[in-house]
């Protein structure tokens, strides 16, 4: 991707970031306080869109489906922020995104004459969504069903991919959830019966899975 198109992507990635704190505060009944200008943790949040948007751009520059990637994950960075407030993914923006992402594979698959990555979009999802049913059914289980959901949406790019992104975008949340929590008993920050959000670690998985296919 040429410096002229990745560079207005990636400011249109920090905007995202400056309106996620915003929009975040629509779903949480715990404020979402936004830091002070001056305070240079405010740049956090434009900074770690951008970066989502721009890796995006660069590993995807040639990928129809493109747009499709960046609206998913500028609700991503929306519900990531919601869940580590307060423990919750809302459905209204679990659908939205899935609806957004359906309608956009589509088009792209029409678009691009490749009706078969649309199948294998819808795939990924019921690949995705029935794995994480089957884990939320197991005994002592901390999986939620809005995981499940969040899980079943997000194998929609996946699976548009293919099956290596798809499977790496499986896997790698639960690796990266489970390292997180395991750091965190080791530091004694938190207890074993500590609840702790899966859906950071679900999106960051499947944007890692789009970096690396």
């Amino acid at each position: 991707m040429s410096a002229a198109a990745l560079v207005p992507l990636t400011l249109l990635g920090a905007l995202v970031g400056l309106v996620v704190p915003r929009l975040a505060r629509c779903f949480t009944a715990v404020p979402v306080r936004s830091r002070p200008r001056r305070d240079p943790r405010a740049l956090l949040g434009p900074l770690l869109a951008a970066s989502v948007f721009a890796g995006l751009a660069l590993a995807q520059a040639d990928d129809p489906a493109l747009p499709v990637f960046l609206v998913v994950a500028a609700v991503g960075l929306v519900l990531a922020r919601v869940d580590l407030v307060c423990l919750r993914l809302p459905d209204p923006l679990v659908l939205g995104a899935g609806l957004l992402a359906l309608g956009g594979l589509t088009a792209a698959a029409l678009l691009s004459g490749t009706p078969g990555r649309l199948v294998g979009a819808l795939g990924g999802a019921t690949v995705a969504g029935v794995t994480h049913v089957l884990l939320a059914l197991l005994p002592g289980s901390r999986l939620g069903f809005g995981d499940v959901k969040l899980a079943a949406v997000l194998g929609l790019p996946l699976g548009w991919l293919g099956r290596d992104a798809l499977l790496a975008g499986l896997l790698l949340p639960h690796v990266l959830h489970g390292g997180l929590v395991l750091g965190l008993l080791a530091a004694r920050k938190v207890h074993r019966n500590t609840l702790l959000p899966l859906g950071p670690a679900l999106l960051t998985g499947a944007w890692l899975a789009a970096l690396l296919n």
